[in-house]
């Protein structure tokens, strides 16, 4: 009897469309033959063919690396979003600052106990002056 390997985590398994790619890929690749290839075609006579090649594969590069990377099950466009949100618009030091409650609490004592003072000095001024 043969042995089929289920893999643990069944949200990680991808459906296949065509070829063995999953949607995304399938999008992104068309994506990037739609600009590459017609980019080649045309320049291929003007420049060369071994450099309209070079020139395709670098504007289809980005596309492809749009479909296939994947790092924790996040795609490429998260992950740089992530990233330049960490690095360049959240600062790098973050301050933690916390309030002492008991220095607070201390604060508010202190004011009560100058409260009843001024409140015992007036009430003995006042004492003193119906003497």
């Amino acid at each position: 009897m043969a042995f089929v390997p289920v893999p643990k985590d069944l949200s990680k398994v991808k459906t296949k469309v065509i070829f063995n790619l999953t949607k995304r890929q399938l999008i992104f690749f068309s994506i990037g033959a739609l600009f590459s290839v017609p980019l080649y075609l045309l320049t291929r006579k003007a420049i060369g063919n071994d450099f309209a090649l070079m020139v395709m594969i670098v504007v289809a590069m980005p596309f492809f690396l749009l479909g296939i990377f994947e790092k924790d099950g996040i795609p490429l466009e998260k992950y740089a979003r992530y990233i330049i949100r960490q690095k360049f618009i959240n600062p790098k030091v973050r301050i933690y600052k916390t309030e002492n409650f008991y220095e607070y609490l201390n604060k508010i004592e202190r004011s009560r106990a100058d409260g009843n003072r001024a409140s015992a000095t007036k009430k003995t001024k006042k004492e003193t002056r119906k003497k």
